[in-house]
């Protein structure tokens, strides 16, 4: 049986656990997603920089994520889009006016919310997975299953600052991360037909996603694209030496769109 959003079976990662937060009346709402065998450390700093701004604001734990990577084997894409769509809902609760904002997978999750809220006023992506993998990549990944390997060496924590490190899982989860793939083939069309505007952050030194992703969803996005380069930051720039820069960017950019 695939886990509820709330199941598992190890306890939670300190700093790890959803976040939320009830603004005024008639405030905004932002949604905050983290990214994939990582878990809401890492969107915690732009969260609560959009609760200062005066948002009200929903931080989910994704199914898998946070605990135990052993928690993660069973869940899917079909999961996380859930927790995502569940938080939203949450969050639409309270706010009329709603921006999302992920981080990788985060970014991912992001354009699956826009695709099926076009109410949606703005969306927030850094460093977002848009696309599947050749077919040479996904063949390899079902010959590891194939071989009894669950599980490979981790992405997490790809930050330039040498001082932070990323709470992320030492591994990578090959049946999850193929789902994700699968995920991605099919939003992949639907990029063009959206059109709430979009602030999209990118790192050129990108080891866990190809900068080329970002660069592909900037030319085929169906709305407004502000871009803005992370030039001092990996693929965790939302703890790196960025972190600053993305939550103004994000503020002003949600202010903007919400006004």
């Amino acid at each position: 049986m695939t886990p509820q959003p709330d199941a598992h079976r190890y306890p939670v990662i300190e700093g790890a656990s959803p976040w939320s937060h009830v603004a005024a009346n008639g405030a905004p709402g932002a949604l905050c997603i983290h990214g994939f065998t990582g878990n809401p450390g890492s969107m915690r700093g732009l969260a609560e920089a959009f609760a200062a701004a005066g948002f009200h604001v929903e931080l989910p734990r994704l199914p898998g994520h946070g605990t135990h990577i052993d928690d993660m084997l069973g869940t899917d894409w079909s999961d996380w889009t859930a927790a995502a769509e569940a938080a939203y809902a949450q969050l639409a609760q309270r706010a009329d006016r709603i921006v999302v904002a992920g981080l990788s997978m985060g970014g991912s999750l992001t354009l699956w919310v826009a695709e099926r809220h076009p109410e949606v006023r703005g969306l927030v992506c850094v460093n977002p997975a848009t696309q599947s993998q050749p077919a040479e990549v996904l063949a390899m990944f079902e010959e590891f299953l194939a071989a009894g390997t669950e599980v490979i060496p981790g992405i997490g924590s790809d930050i330039a600052d040498p001082d932070v490190r990323e709470t992320a899982y030492d591994g990578t989860p090959v049946r999850p991360l193929l789902s994700l793939f699968a995920g991605l083939a099919a939003l992949e069309p639907s990029y063009p037909a959206m059109s709430m505007p979009m602030l999209l952050l990118g790192s050129p030194q990108d080891h866990v996603v190809d900068p080329a992703q970002v660069d592909y969803l900037a030319a085929h996005y169906g709305g407004a694209v502000e871009r803005v380069v992370l030039e001092r930051s990996y693929h965790v720039a939302t703890l790196d030496y960025d972190k600053q820069l993305i939550c103004e960017r994000a503020v002003e950019f949600a202010r903007k769109v919400t006004a």
